[in-house]
């Protein structure tokens, strides 16, 4: 990072140097006070000098208008966008986001320490501050198969790179309660010799955990947490001390559940994040400036309270001191809105340079970096039709995943399913579809198989490698010929997303960075993903549904309460995996 023009502040601000911009007569947001101020700010080096009545050669007029510093998102996974991070961070910028706090643990799933490496490379000269959480959980549990596994060592080269902040949620909580040597390890990462490191932050990630077991979890110095369903949950981890992320993604959405617990006095120590959002969402609705637009809707919260909650308060709880508001020494990093009730922005400038005008990047194509390192990471065997057989007990019996509305959260059910020469079989007419789980890194393995109730299948077959955490390749449907041959394209593409329909493929989203991202501009991946959306009311899913993104956390191990990995049914309830027959 470049270092503070300190002497041509001074000088722009007492007003013997010009600015290189002034913005003149905005309506600037204090997020000190709350208040919107008429007045002029003045940009110098990157900076703002200051805010008051100045003059430059260069000015922008901005009465009329509202002037916000960029928004955060205080916690996301860019591969989860389906683009690369600079195409991530072009459509977030002319978002008027400008910082992120972003966690790669998608791609370090994948390809280890060389998946972050890339993703910090990919991340480089973007127009948003990208800054990284190391990811702690890789693979995020014993009870799936993943492509690397990191201790702490391997994250030990990462600590002092000046857009690492900390270590990435821990999913591990039992491993943490339990005490396991390897996980304090990690935690313990902040105590390693850096010079430039002056605090290493600990991400949470905890859905549910209340009790001694909250209380134990924040004594370990976990400082944040994304993972509230409800006004109870986030309530107990604020008086836990733990600054808590409202989120609101393409799968999971709690934002609105969250909002009538924050009040003025607690809304500091809350943020506001995605976590996971896809492609064709940030095309239309944009990212957290969308967030706002959703708050600001259930009127809960004062405006200048949820503005706080979308930029300063995660710069604060993160040490980013210069980040987050419009005022002297702060970064230039802001926006000019028309209006606070649609939240798009008409300009948006990233260190004082005009990045987006009107939605639109004025930023280049960067491109997906140095991406051969991650391609060709989908390693599929052959596969015959009785390997996704299965098998019935006496009973008829099966433990089924039971999907939630808008959560990532499931249920263990107990059903009973048809039964054909003593083998489960999809049942379309009650929303239960069969899923098999492939582990993509080992050709070698045979599939899992386990049932789905909820998503809206009934024909057909869909398929992923988007699958957290380990990111296998996932398959859902009503006919195993479909499922085959979705698994089969999908290796054959490098991995992506797929549709099929009686032996043939309606439509697929190559990702062949990882299996996880486009090589494509986000326009390019969203039209894409659009058109392969639009196949699948043939399917049986309603016109507006993208089943993508909840199934692909229905093989992640740590979020109660079913679900299913490449090693079987998992009880995340006892951390085991059980058999198919109930």
């Amino acid at each position: 990072m470049k270092e503070k023009p300190i002497k041509n502040l001074i000088l722009t601000a007492m007003g013997d140097m010009e600015p290189d911009l002034v913005i003149k007569g905005a309506l600037i947001f204090n997020s000190f006070t709350g208040f919107f101020t008429p007045a002029d700010l003045a940009v110098k080096d990157g900076y703002i000098a200051g805010v008051g009545a100045y003059d430059s050669t260069v000015t922008i007029d901005g009465r009329n208008h509202y002037l916000l510093p960029g928004l955060m998102d205080s916690h996301v996974h860019i591969e989860s966008s389906l683009c690369s991070p600079a195409e991530f961070a072009r459509a977030l910028n002319a978002n008027g986001v400008t910082t992120v706090i972003a966690d790669p643990h998608e791609i370090a799933n994948v390809a280890g320490a060389k998946g972050i490496q890339y993703f910090l490379d990919a991340s480089e000269g973007t127009p948003v501050n990208i800054f990284v959480m190391l990811p702690s959980c890789v693979p995020a549990s014993d009870l799936e198969c993943g492509g690397a596994t990191l201790k702490a060592q391997d994250l030990l080269p990462f600590i002092c790179h000046p857009r690492v902040l900390g270590l990435g949620e821990m999913m591990n909580f039992p491993g943490v309660l339990s005490l396991d040597p390897e996980v304090l390890e990690k935690m313990n990462l902040k105590w390693k010799d850096c010079p430039t490191r002056k605090e290493f932050y600990l991400d949470g990630h905890a859905p549910g955990l209340m009790g001694r077991s909250l209380t134990a979890y924040a004594a370990a110095g976990i400082s944040s947490d994304h993972e509230s369903t409800s006004c109870g949950e986030l309530s107990d981890k604020l008086s836990s001390g733990i600054f808590c992320l409202l989120r609101e993604g393409t799968a999971a959405k709690n934002l609105l559940n969250l909002l009538p617990i924050v009040t003025s006095f607690n809304s500091r120590f809350c943020a506001m994040a995605t976590d996971d959002r896809h492609a064709i969402d940030l095309k239309v609705d944009g990212s957290i400036n969308h967030l706002l637009r959703v708050a600001l809707a259930a009127r809960n919260v004062s405006l200048p309270e949820l503005i706080n909650m979308a930029s300063l308060n995660g710069a604060l709880h993160y040490g980013l001191t210069d980040i987050g508001a419009l005022a002297p020494g702060y970064r230039a990093d802001m926006a000019l809105y028309p209006d606070l009730w649609s939240f798009r922005p008409s300009m948006v400038w990233k260190d004082g340079v005009l990045t987006a005008r009107e939605g639109k990047s004025l930023v280049p194509v960067i491109g997906p970096g140095k991406a051969d390192a991650m391609r060709h990471s989908v390693k599929l065997g052959p596969i015959k039709a009785g390997d996704l057989k299965a098998l019935a007990s006496k009973s008829l019996k099966a433990r089924v995943i039971g999907m939630r509305d808008s959560e990532i959260v499931t249920d263990e059910l107990i059903m009973e399913l048809p039964v054909r020469s003593g083998e489960f079989l999809s049942d379309p007419e009650k929303d239960i579809a069969k899923m098999a789980v492939f582990d993509r890194y080992r050709p070698e393995s045979k599939p899992a198989i386990g049932f789905l109730k909820g998503l809206g299948l009934k024909r057909g077959a869909i398929g992923s490698t988007v699958s957290h955490d380990s990111h296998n390749l996932v398959v859902l449907g009503a006919s195993d010929k479909d499922m085959i041959i979705a698994a089969k394209r999908l290796a054959a593409i490098e991995g992506g997303l797929i549709a099929v329909l009686d032996g043939k493929v309606l439509g697929e989203l190559p990702l062949p960075i990882g299996g996880l991202m486009s090589t494509m501009t986000l326009l390019e991946t969203a039209n894409i993903l659009g058109a392969l959306l639009e196949t699948l009311p043939r399917l049986g899913f309603g016109k507006t549904d993208d089943p993508f993104m909840p199934l692909a956390f229905m093989s992640l191990p740590v979020v109660p309460e079913l679900k299913l990995t490449s090693k079987g049914l998992v009880d995340v309830k006892t951390s085991s995996i059980v058999p198919l027959n109930a």
